[in-house]
């Protein structure tokens, strides 16, 4: 945080913990805050805590994601309901039909996290983006809810994720089992087998390379 304030970042998207940690400082900084929350009762912490923006993100989210499973088409009007806030959508969008559902529930703006974790650009190893890519309806699930719940596509870790939590192992079982670096050895060195895999459940409509730019012009046309 004391690098965001030297290098003059002037907004910041927290999430993994409560709002109230570090928007006060990041505020007297001048930085613009945004929170990311996976239901209305964080919402309303959100505003407490003064954070300028919220960003729902539903179950469909890949990467770290709420233990409620609810989806982003039901969180949007439950959260619009909740606070004034300027409200950014997540999870599951990633094309103009999408985006455009999300302002017509009542967002502001939409976050784009597996599209863009594909292109061209995104600096995620080559193989883990082909195998995204090949992904299909189910080829992901929400695991490790006994430490913070993190989308996952299926491979020889997540199913030894899945063995595990069926036999009840502990939190403390699950993150010697995580163990570090694991997401790294996944998506940024492309070790498709042990890797930790995170990707949204949109992935499976995604089928072809494509630049930030040509993303932008299909978003956008």
């Amino acid at each position: 945080m004391q690098i965001i304030v030297e290098e003059k970042v002037s907004i910041v998207f927290t999430s993994a913990g409560s709002p109230k940690t570090w928007t006060p400082f990041l505020h007297a900084h001048g930085v613009v805050v945004a929170h990311v929350v996976s239901n209305s009762i964080f919402a309303r912490k959100c505003f407490e805590a003064g954070v300028d923006a919220i960003v729902a993100e539903g179950f469909e989210a890949g990467g770290h994601n709420g233990r409620e499973e609810t989806t982003t088409f039901c969180l949007i009007p439950l959260m619009r309901q909740a606070t004034t806030l300027p409200l950014i959508a997540a999870g599951g969008i990633s094309s103009r039909a999408s985006y455009q559902a999300a302002f017509v529930l009542g967002a502001d703006g939409v976050q784009m996290g597996t599209r863009f974790a594909l292109s061209t650009e995104s600096s995620a190893h080559p193989i883990f983006k082909a195998r995204c890519r090949l992904l299909n309806e189910g080829d992901t699930k929400l695991l490790l809810k006994k430490l913070t719940p993190v989308r996952l596509v299926d491979n020889a870790f997540s199913q030894a994720v899945i063995e595990a939590e069926n036999r009840g192992a502990s939190p403390d079982e699950l993150r010697e089992l995580l163990s570090k670096g694991r997401a790294k050895k996944g998506i940024f060195e492309g070790n498709l087998a042990e890797g930790e895999l995170e990707i949204g459940e949109t992935a499976g409509s995604i089928r072809h390379e494509e630049s930030v730019a040509q993303i932008f012009t299909d978003l956008l046309s």
